[in-house]
């Protein structure tokens, strides 16, 4: 294969800017073949400005079974993209889907059972992975200089959202129409980053979800979780849509220092000596590990969501590794989702969640929902 025919779902502003990086060029190997849009305005976008001779289809179904695709790039609402990316792996095409992977991990664990039974390339399309700030933090863990891992906090409050941004759409911020909240629509960066730069997932959740604290919305603006891992290490995610002006700081605490990424800058508080030694070995009474503050240099660029697509279309082109593997989407969608579910039930959740008791539950307020699109 000399290049991958594309074809991407869904021409909201997220398909149209993807589809305007591989127009540009800045996708080298990808040729944009089809579109597919259920709505006329997306359709009628498309005819305005994409390549004459790509395809345009109202059933993205049709265009799968087109032959003129070799992949896809899913850009459509939450619910849909795990009966999207399935109906793909059946045919035999590479899939690339935006975030988060789906709503609730029962749809996204049958995406992933699907997509096992293929040879396809599976990408999720989290694009601060490639961020600079947050792969230098990986390697910091990774390679041992942090030690082991002993608290990690993330204050992520920049999400400023007005009333008029809800009201833009009837769908906006319902349990029918996204699904989520904050957590669902904002976070999914922050809720994959937050397990990536640690390789670790927490053991249990509990946690304490506002729905409408500061808007006029059935969903939840205003969280905070504790977390616990099973090596004893703690966290804390804080998150809201309603606080002006917000807060972005990722924390990290090791045995060796800590990491903080605040205002796009690294900064490692690296103790001399390990705490256990220093613990194990001082007879003064007060004192504390010998420490030097790093300004951490970063290099390189981010290259964002053209370098997530440039990504998926060497692994399909050229054996590449995957930044982002499709199926690790349900483990920042598992944290959402044990977040949400242990306000519901006023109690600690462990994961892996219980899927069936998290499904019911969601069913529960989407029948109540005041956004209906099935009525």
């Amino acid at each position: 294969m000399e290049f991958m025919r594309l074809g991407v779902i869904g021409l909201g502003n997220m398909g149209k800017g993807h589809i305007r990086y591989i127009l540009k060029g800045d996708v080298p190997g990808a040729k944009l073949t089809a579109v597919s849009d259920n709505a006329e305005a997306g359709r009628q976008w498309a005819k305005d400005n994409v390549d004459e001779g790509v395809s345009i289809y109202a059933d993205p179904y049709e265009m799968m079974d087109s032959g003129k695709v070799d992949g896809i790039l899913i850009a459509t609402p939450h619910y849909s993209h795990p009966e999207l990316a399935i109906a793909c792996f059946e045919r035999g095409l590479h899939v690339m889907v935006e975030k988060p992977a789906g709503v609730f991990t029962k749809q996204v664990r049958e995406m992933n059972d699907a997509y096992a039974k293929t040879d396809v390339k599976f990408s999720m399309m989290y694009n601060q992975r490639t961020n600079p700030l947050y792969r230098k933090v990986k390697d910091l863990v990774d390679s041992g200089e942090l030690g082991e891992i002993r608290r990690t906090n993330w204050i992520i409050t920049n999400w400023y959202r007005s009333q008029s941004y809800y009201d833009s759409g009837k769908w906006r911020a319902t349990w029918e129409g996204e699904g989520g909240g904050v957590l669902l629509n904002q976070d999914p960066h922050q809720l994959d980053l937050w397990q990536w730069t640690i390789s670790m997932m927490p053991k249990r959740v509990r946690a304490f979800c506002y729905f409408g604290k500061h808007r006029d919305i059935e969903v939840e603006d205003d969280v905070t979780a504790f977390v616990e891992y099973e090596n004893g290490a703690t966290g804390v995610f804080v998150t809201t849509t309603g606080e002006s002006p917000g807060t972005n700081r990722l924390e990290i605490s090791g045995d060796r220092g800590k990491v903080v990424i605040e205002d796009n800058k690294l900064t490692f508080w690296r103790l001399r000596e390990s705490e256990r030694e220093f613990n194990a070995n001082f007879k003064g009474g007060f004192g504390q590990p010998e420490c030097w503050k790093c300004d951490v240099p970063i290099v390189g660029e981010n290259s964002n969501h053209r370098g997530i697509m440039r990504n998926w279309t060497n692994a399909i082109l050229h054996g590449e590794e995957l930044i982002a593997p499709g199926e690790e989407g349900i483990k920042g969608l598992m944290l959402s989702n044990a977040m949400l579910l242990s306000t519901w039930i006023d109690n600690w959740v462990d994961l892996p969640i219980d899927e069936e008791l998290y499904y019911a539950q969601l069913q529960e307020r989407i029948e109540s929902s005041r956004y209906r699109k099935r009525t």
